[in-house]
């Protein structure tokens, strides 16, 4: 026989509203009667019934967080961030991966899974600013990344164009003057990639340094083999440069790699930065200089936005963009001995 309300109620000995208040974290209870009905509740084993309490409430206990790819080292770390802010709030996550296809973003959007938890992260890869109103949904919902801005609902982000400037200008403070880039994408002005190199040709151009389109390795994806196979691809062309600004971390591992191979030495011969600050990149061999875009605190802030958002979804409050302060961390990988 499952273990009821009834039950906890009685060797608690208080009454089932009691057990209820306690269960659903209401504040004006006594320290002593929480801890008789948290004791009871513990010896039998009680597990309360989820659904029953969401039809109640309207809320689920759930939100959804949805990336484009976990293989990235970024998204993994972030999704790990949300997860363990959302349980710091009681909260449990379901988390998507959309591989960066706008219409997998579109279609989970209006998805009738999202109708399982009470609101949505969403980090788009494929949508960009022309995809505005698709955002307009009936749920709570706060939008990540650099695809789309001046949209409906909470958005939290990194400073793109001035981190890259800053990343650029370590390099340049580090007398380097042919900075070569790895992961541009053509003609793209808004999203990581655009935003990043803006920062990067502002410094130049702060400094007096032409920019130089033949340094300028483009790559769609943002894996280790792509920054390899770009890193190869610049070799290749006998091109000269003294650093590089790989436009994120996974980037620069691959691209350290082929400079390797080619014996090229790190820094001395090239020095070599990244964006994103994940795990990996303080125990490579060197360890990499990067940005630090402020992951964790993006992570912390979607979180309380979106749970803001679902206790108050009358609230007039216009949607809000937040941004998140970083940090260039430098490391063995852009100082020569």
């Amino acid at each position: 026989m499952a273990v009821t309300l009834h039950d906890v109620a009685r060797l608690a000995g208080v009454s089932i509203k009691t057990v209820s208040n306690v269960i659903n974290d209401y504040p004006h209870i006594r320290p002593a009667t929480r801890e008789k009905v948290e004791l009871a509740i513990t010896e039998l084993g009680y597990t309360p019934n989820l659904t029953a309490r969401s039809l109640r409430s309207g809320r689920t206990g759930a939100i959804a967080l949805a990336v484009p790819d976990l293989a990235l080292a970024y998204f993994a770390e972030l999704a790990a961030a949300v997860i363990a802010a959302a349980e710091a709030s009681g909260l449990v996550v379901l988390v998507e991966q959309t591989g960066a296809d706008p219409e997998r973003e579109r279609e989970l959007l209006r998805s009738p899974r999202l109708k399982m938890t009470d609101g949505l992260i969403f980090s788009p890869l494929g949508l960009g600013q022309e995809d505005i109103a698709a955002l307009e949904v009936p749920y709570p919902l706060v939008l990540l990344g650099e695809r789309m801005f001046d949209g409906p609902s909470d958005h939290v982000t990194m400073q793109n164009v001035e981190a890259a400037r800053a990343a650029t200008e370590h390099l340049i403070a580090a007398g380097r003057r042919r900075i070569a880039v790895i992961g541009s994408h053509e003609g793209e002005v808004i999203g990581s990639a655009g935003l990043r190199l803006r920062g990067y040709r502002e410094a130049l151009e702060a400094h007096g340094i032409a920019y130089d389109e033949s340094i300028i390795g483009p790559s769609m994806a943002w894996h280790r083999e792509s920054g390899a196979r770009a890193m190869r691809e610049l070799l290749a062309r006998g091109v000269g440069f003294d650093a590089v600004f790989a436009l994120n971390d996974t980037l620069a591992l691959g691209a350290m790699r082929a400079l390797l191979e080619a014996g090229r030495r790190v820094p001395d011969d090239v020095a070599v930065i990244g964006f994103d600050n994940i795990d990996e990149a303080q125990y490579t061999v060197p360890s990499l200089s990067t940005v630090d875009p402020g992951r964790a605190w993006i992570a912390e802030t979607a979180v309380a936005t979106l749970l803001e958002r679902i206790a108050h979804p009358q609230s007039d409050v216009p949607p809000r963009l937040l941004l998140a302060d970083f940090s260039v961390v430098a490391r063995e990988s852009t100082h020569a001995a």
